[in-house]
C-alpha cells in the first residue's frame, strides 16, 4: 500500500515507519525539518518536507494514498516558554488543516493518532486539544474510514523525572500513591498501528493502547533500582504548588496549568474513565524494560 505519515520519525515514527518499509509498503513520511531526509531515505521511505499548517502541502502530499496517518503534537505548535502562544487553538488549526487535505485529496482510509482522555473536553487539561481534533475529523463526509488510536501516558514522559531526581532527590507531582495506571511504550503503539492499518477499514473505530498498569510507588520503585536509589519516593505536592514550579522555570502558562490539571485528572481517575469500559490486551513492552532505558538516560 502507499502510506503518508505525519509526524517524522520520532519515538513513534521512527520504529511504524521502519515496521511498514519492512512490510513492503511504500511509505512517505511527512517533516518539517530538511535535516531529516536522509535519516528517513535510510530507513527506506520518502521524505517530504512541509508544515502540518499548510493545506496545500498537506493535500498534495496525500494525493494518491491509500492511507493517511495524522497526528499532531505540542513542538508543532511552538515552544513551551514560549508565553504567546495559544497551543490548544493552534492545534485545533492542524487539525482544520488535515481535515481540509484530506478532502481535497480524495483519501478514504485516516489512522489518527490520538490520546487517552479524548473521549470528554472536562478536566483533562492540556491533552484536550486531542478532543479537539477528534471531533474536527468527525466532521469528514461518512466514506471515510477513520481509527482512532489512543496511547496512555507514554513511558519517555518519565523521563522529565530525571532533573527533579537529580535535584531534590525524588519524584515530584501533584498526583501519586498506589493506585495502578496504564502505560505504554511507543514501540507498542508502533505496532498497533501497523496492525491497523492492515485491517480493513469501516466507520469510525477507537483503539486504546497500553503495555502496563502500575502505580506512581511501583514506579518510583522501579525507577529507583535501575539508577541505584532503592529508596527514591514519589512525594505528592499541591495543584498550585507544582504550578508555580512550572511557571518559575518558564513554562508557558497556558502549559503549566494545562499539565496540571492533565496529572490532576490522572489521580482523579477522569483521564481513565473510558478506557477503563474499553481496556485493551496490553502490550510486550513492561514497566521494567523501560527502567533500563531510563537509567541509560539519568547516567547521560
Amino acid at each position: 500500500m502507499n502510506i503518508v505519515l505525519t509526524g517524522s520519525i520520532g519515538n513513534i515514527g521512527k520504529p511504524l515507519t521502519e515496521e511498514l518499509v519492512k512490510k513492503g509498503h511504500t511509505v512517505t513520511v511527512i517533516s518539517s525539518n530538511a535535516e531529516r531526509i536522509a535519516a528517513i531515505e535510510n530507513i527506506g521511505a520518502k521524505a517530504t518536507i512541509g508544515s502540518m499548517f499548510d493545506t496545500d502541502f498537506l493535500t498534495e502530499t496525500f494525493k494518491g494514498a491509500d492511507i493517511v496517518y495524522l497526528m499532531e503534537t505540542m513542538e508543532a505548535a511552538g515552544d513551551m516558554f514560549d508565553k504567546s502562544i495559544d497551543f490548544i487553538g493552534s492545534i485545533s488549526k492542524i487539525g482544520e488543516a488535515y481535515k481540509t487535505a484530506v478532502e481535497q485529496s480524495g483519501v478514504k482510509k485516516i489512522v489518527h493518532l490520538s490520546s487517552i482522555g479524548a473521549h470528554t473536553d472536562h478536566s483533562t487539561g492540556i491533552i484536550v486539544f486531542h478532543h479537539h481534533v477528534e471531533n474536527i475529523l468527525k466532521q469528514l463526509p461518512e466514506d471515510v474510514a477513520i481509527k482512532f488510536i489512543r496511547p496512555v501516558g507514554i513511558y519517555f514522559n518519565m523521563f522529565s523525572f530525571i532533573t527533579t531526581i537529580k535535584n531534590k532527590g525524588s519524584i515530584i507531582s501533584n498526583w501519586g500513591g498506589d493506585q495502578k495506571e496504564p502505560w505504554v511504550s511507543p514501540l507498542d503503539i508502533a505496532d498497533v498501528i501497523a496492525e491497523e492499518m492492515e485491517k480493513p477499514f469501516n466507520g469510525r473505530i477507537v483503539r486504546y493502547v497500553a503495555s502496563d498498569e502500575v502505580s506512581p510507588n511501583e514506579i518510583a520503585k522501579a525507577l529507583g533500582k535501575a539508577i541505584g536509589q532503592p529508596d527514591l519516593e514519589w512525594k505528592v505536592i499541591p495543584d498550585e504548588e507544582l504550578f508555580q514550579n512550572w511557571l518559575n522555570i518558564g513554562f508557558n502558562e497556558q502549559v503549566a496549568r494545562g499539565f496540571v490539571e492533565t496529572q490532576a485528572s490522572q489521580g482523579t481517575g477522569i483521564l481513565y474513565e473510558d478506557y477503563n469500559k474499553n481496556k485493551p490486551v496490553l502490550g510486550k513492552v513492561k514497566l521494567a524494560d523501560f527502567a533500563k532505558e531510563f537509567a541509560e538516560a539519568y547516567w547521560v
